[in-house]
């Protein structure tokens, strides 16, 4: 059977597809971001997944303000990266997995939630960064990718509950799903950030520190904050981070399985004018 076995959270920041298309990674501005990137990489070789469910949220790439879907999951069996307005990134196109896409549409549509069904989107840096942030640039993704896209971009936005509801679904149709998987989920976007107005460039690292620490012991208690309280403390951009409750709402211990345990954290600032985070929980074995 199927099995979620680890959950990875991490910005999305587009510059740093940007450094590593460009072979900024070294310089001295990226090094340290880069640097700390290593562990999770090293993990990553040692516990290769068959099918990556990925987390994002779309910008104006595959979706307009004339259509604006809550929760999408890509159906297809390939999706190529999108031309941000620069070109596509050179990176390999995105390939899915079709049968398992389609199973947890229809467990999860039946658990009770609406999904918009795509079953043709180009990707965007959403996807795409996370996926270099734990492989690098290989001719060909090692893995099958499932893209979940959540709406925080025009309110109203789904809830932290909601969220975390929604990965409580995912595990169940992967844990229902008759072929042998290693499954990971990953959360991507934020951390603090406001790109307009009196407050653009604001970080706040005290605050997206404690986030990471209520994610990992009391996702619950993180689920029920506010959207103001994300907007006022990490930015108008930093609502994002609700993305990350998918992802750690697929983790055993929420399931009546043990608790998770964290295999590396990186934090730094700035990457861009946003603060970059990463985490990797697996779930107990």
């Amino acid at each position: 059977m199927a099995k979620i076995t680890a959950s990875v959270y991490t910005s999305h920041v587009p510059a740093i597809g940007v450094a590593m298309d460009l072979g900024k990674t070294d310089e001295p501005y990226y090094a340290p971001l880069f640097a700390g990137y290593e562990a999770g990489r090293e993990w990553m070789a040692e516990n290769p997944p068959d099918v990556v469910i990925l987390v994002f949220n779309d910008h104006a790439n595959a979706f307009s303000l004339e259509m604006v879907p809550t929760f999408a999951l890509g159906m297809s069996a390939s999706y190529e990266p999108a031309d941000e307005g620069w070109g596509a990134r050179p990176v390999p196109t995105v390939e899915g997995h079709p049968k398992l896409s389609a199973h947890i549409a229809h467990s999860v549509i039946r658990d009770d939630f609406d999904l918009t069904l795509v079953n043709d989107i180009p990707v965007d840096h959403g996807c795409t960064v996370p996926l270099s942030i734990m492989f690098g640039q290989p001719e060909v993704w090692p893995c099958k990718v499932i893209p979940v896209i959540v709406n925080v971009v025009q309110y109203p936005i789904p809830s932290g509950k909601r969220c975390l509801e929604l990965g409580k679904a995912i595990r169940r149709a992967v844990e229902s799903f008759d072929e042998d998987l290693d499954v990971q989920i990953w959360g991507t976007g934020g951390m603090s950030h406001q790109l307009q107005g009196q407050r653009a460039g604001l970080i706040n690292e005290p605050w997206d520190r404690a986030f990471m620490d209520r994610m990992i012991a009391d996702p619950e208690l993180q689920a029920a904050m506010d959207h103001v309280d994300y907007v006022r403390e990490a930015g108008s951009e930093g609502i994002e981070l609700v993305m990350w409750l998918v992802a750690r709402g697929a983790m055993a211990d929420l399931a009546d399985g043990g608790e998770p345990v964290e295999v590396h954290r990186h934090y730094h600032v700035p990457a861009s004018n946003t603060a970059a985070g990463q985490l990797i929980l697996e779930d107990s074995r």
